[in-house]
């Protein structure tokens, strides 16, 4: 189905997962000031907490992709405050499979401190990213 706008998104025959696809796709679009931006990507994660407390091993990683990137556009927004609990969940929730969802949602973590002047916080998460990259072994 293409995706034209977020009334797409949450059209009867669109599945959960497509809903919360869609939505956070719209909302990556729009431009850097607008609202309906953050609001499609806080109704993703609204979405995609419903299912991951249906579904926890289906959908526990589409969340963390909703917090993940409902945190970047904060970033893009300057709405770091904003964004840093959203980082941290995304952190949380990523770090028991590890791998890419991890490193990518530490590097979020790791910007939303950089925003926020927490330098030292900035520079562990990243250097957290970096061994889950390579890990020792």
């Amino acid at each position: 189905m293409a995706r034209n706008g977020s009334d797409d998104a949450t059209r009867r025959s669109t599945t959960g997962v497509e809903q919360v696809e869609g939505l956070l796709a719209y909302a990556q679009t729009q431009p850097r000031w607008g609202q309906g931006a953050m609001k499609n990507a806080m109704k993703a994660v609204s979405l995609s907490r419903d299912l991951a407390a249906r579904d926890p091993a289906e959908h526990t990683q589409l969340l963390v992709r909703s917090l993940r990137t409902t945190a970047r556009l904060l970033l893009r927004r300057r709405r770091a405050e904003e964004a840093l609990p959203l980082a941290l969940e995304a952190v949380a929730l990523a770090r028991p499979a590890r791998g890419a969802p991890l490193v990518t949602c530490l590097s979020t973590l790791a910007e939303v401190y950089e925003a926020l002047q927490r330098f030292g916080e900035a520079a562990e998460a990243a250097t957290e990213a970096a061994k889950a990259v390579d890990p020792p072994g």
